[in-house]
């Protein structure tokens, strides 16, 4: 007699996943993409904004007071001071620049001396805000040398403050395009001896 093996073999049905009727695959397709749309406005609101600023670090050894001048929409403004501790930064105008020239007057408090240049514009010893850079001294004012800064039209920038023997930040380089509208009344510095010939 033959013996034949048997094994059991259990033959269930395939399962089978029914097909999502179409109504119901757009909307998890929707439900899928409104999620995604959360989660990247979560994300967008939980980073921080871009910072487009104009600031002011002070790389010295000591306390310096600084002024700023700009012209807007309105036209030219002054605004100072602001009391920069040794090896920090401020921010001295918020938002995005409006203007390519911004000009700087600093104080060093503690050893003397000062960062100025031949833009002249309108200052006094106290906090202020003056508008207009023309008669100063009739209207008040103190006449003080700021000294420019070419921001390139770059929507933020910040200004280094250091000490003379890394910078001599009383002689800015002069102006590289010709004076107009957006720039303060300023005097040119005198031609250099023997008429700038070796």
């Amino acid at each position: 007699m033959t013996e034949h093996a048997t094994t059991a073999h259990s033959l269930e049905p395939p399962t089978r996943v029914p097909a999502l009727p179409l109504i119901a695959k757009r909307r998890h397709i929707l439900n899928i993409v409104a999620f995604t749309a959360v989660l990247t406005a979560a994300l967008a609101i939980s980073a921080p904004p871009a910072k487009a600023d104009f600031r002011l670090c002070n790389n010295t050894g000591s306390r310096v007071g600084v002024a700023i001048g700009y012209k807007d929409n309105e036209g030219w403004t002054t605004e100072g001071w602001w009391n920069v501790s040794s090896r920090s930064c401020e921010t001295l105008l918020r938002g995005a620049l409006v203007a390519r020239y911004y000009y700087i007057y600093a104080v060093d408090y503690d050893r003397g001396g000062e960062w100025s240049g031949k833009a002249y514009m309108c200052s006094r010893e106290k906090e202020f805000t003056i508008r207009g850079t023309e008669n100063c001294l009739a209207r008040g004012y103190d006449r003080t040398g700021f000294f420019e800064v070419d921001t390139n039209e770059q929507r933020s920038w910040t200004v280094q403050l250091t000490d003379t023997a890394e910078q001599a930040p009383e002689r800015p380089l002069p102006p590289r395009a010709p004076i107009g509208t957006s720039r303060p009344p300023t005097t040119l510095p005198p031609p250099p001896p023997g008429g700038g010939k070796p």
